[in-house]
């Protein structure tokens, strides 16, 4: 018969060889997990981000409507549009705080020994995110232009009540887009054949060249644009949904500026 002092040093080393194992497959495990996470939160920040777009859609189909309703002076239903426009802005503000925490949080999460209350985790993201966002929304350049819109029907080339000529100016040439031109290939952003943006640092680039430099030892990934720190991956720079839609808004006020430049200098010959 076995002693009994070896029949405990073998449950001893069965013990630690089972301690072991778990030990060497939790690594894969949380890894796993993390994967698993990350792509979860990629998916749903995807989804709010189309989400955003359509609701950008509705704020210019509504700026549209409102300056058909300011040509016939109807001014309680331009009141009421604009109002529905700040309803707008305010939920695409929330929809993009949702995003960014769920991307943040999928980025950097990493399992720990209990279970993780996700609801609280982004509840509390969410409010770091948003801390000020009710003053944010009122200066949001969806209801400037909205309003700008409207007033330029009757007072096209007059400061709005409470802003500066440069201001009013400042708003008009000016767009949601972070760059113009392509940093890589010169073109401007309206020309570019595949448009994609960044998700960190907000530039937009020709799909082809930026993925090139990407690739590029020299650049290590730099954002190619002259002072921005991002470092680029491949993965976050992507045709968002709502770029192409303020590529075209950026597209439609070159063609009402150029529209308003021809007028103007018609005007002078006369």
């Amino acid at each position: 018969m076995p002693e009994k002092g070896s029949s405990s040093k073998s449950r001893k080393v069965q013990t630690s060889g089972e301690k072991a194992s778990m030990a060497s497959t939790s690594a894969p495990r949380n890894s796993a997990a993390c994967g698993r996470i990350a792509s979860a939160a990629s998916t749903l920040s995807s989804d709010n981000q189309t989400l955003i777009a359509e609701i950008r859609r509705a704020t210019i189909m509504m700026k549209e409507t409102a300056v058909c309703f300011e040509e016939d002076n109807n001014s309680d239903r331009v009141k009421e549009l604009e109002a529905g426009v700040l309803e707008l802005v305010k939920a695409s503000d929330d929809c993009s705080h949702l995003s960014n925490a769920i991307q943040s949080i999928g980025n950097e999460y990493q399992p720990g020994a209990e279970l993780t209350n996700f609801n609280k985790l982004i509840e509390d993201r969410i409010e770091r995110l948003s801390a000020g966002s009710s003053s944010v929304s009122q200066n949001h350049p969806w209801l400037r232009q909205f309003r700008e819109a409207v007033w330029n029907v009757h007072h096209a080339g007059q400061p709005m009540p409470g802003e500066e000529q440069e201001d009013i100016v400042m708003t008009s040439t000016d767009s949601n887009l972070l760059n113009i031109t392509c940093p890589l290939s010169g073109k401007p952003v309206t020309e570019l054949a595949e448009p994609v943006r960044s998700m960190d640092c907000k530039h937009i680039y020709e799909k082809k060249p930026i993925m090139q430099h990407i690739r590029s030892k020299n650049s290590h990934g730099r954002c190619p644009v002259t002072g921005c720190p991002k470092t680029l991956q491949a993965e976050r720079v992507v045709c968002d949904p709502l770029l192409l839609i303020e590529i075209d808004e950026l597209r439609s006020m070159s063609k009402q500026r150029a529209r308003a430049d021809v007028i103007e200098d018609f005007t002078q010959l006369s």
